[in-house]
């Protein structure tokens, strides 16, 4: 197993890389992935720390935030969804003009 510092070093590494996508990509899909990225990397990090320190309790932790982040999901793209359904464009940019 690895040290503590190359887990905080790769779940850096992965919320990077979902920041970026948030920041960068217009497509509403996409920014949704890239929220989850950087919640999968908060998560590593808190599952890192939690067997370094040897404590249990933040590995039951991390399964409530997992099935957050699933509802998250879910409701995000039901979301999208039915946003798609009344304008067929998934740019990110053009939901903040729609006049329902």
């Amino acid at each position: 197993m690895g040290s503590l510092n190359a887990y905080l070093a790769l779940s850096a590494v992965l919320f990077s890389i979902g920041a970026v996508g948030v920041l960068i990509r217009r497509n509403a899909i996409v920014v949704l992935m890239c929220i989850e990225i950087m919640l999968n990397a908060g998560i590593l990090a808190l599952v890192a720390g939690g067997i370094a320190h040897g404590q249990v309790a933040t590995q039951v932790m991390v399964l409530f935030v997992m099935m957050v982040a699933a509802a998250e999901a879910s409701v995000g793209l039901a979301i999208i969804t039915t946003v798609f359904r009344r304008h067929p464009e998934v740019d990110v940019d053009s939901y903040s003009t729609i006049k329902w």
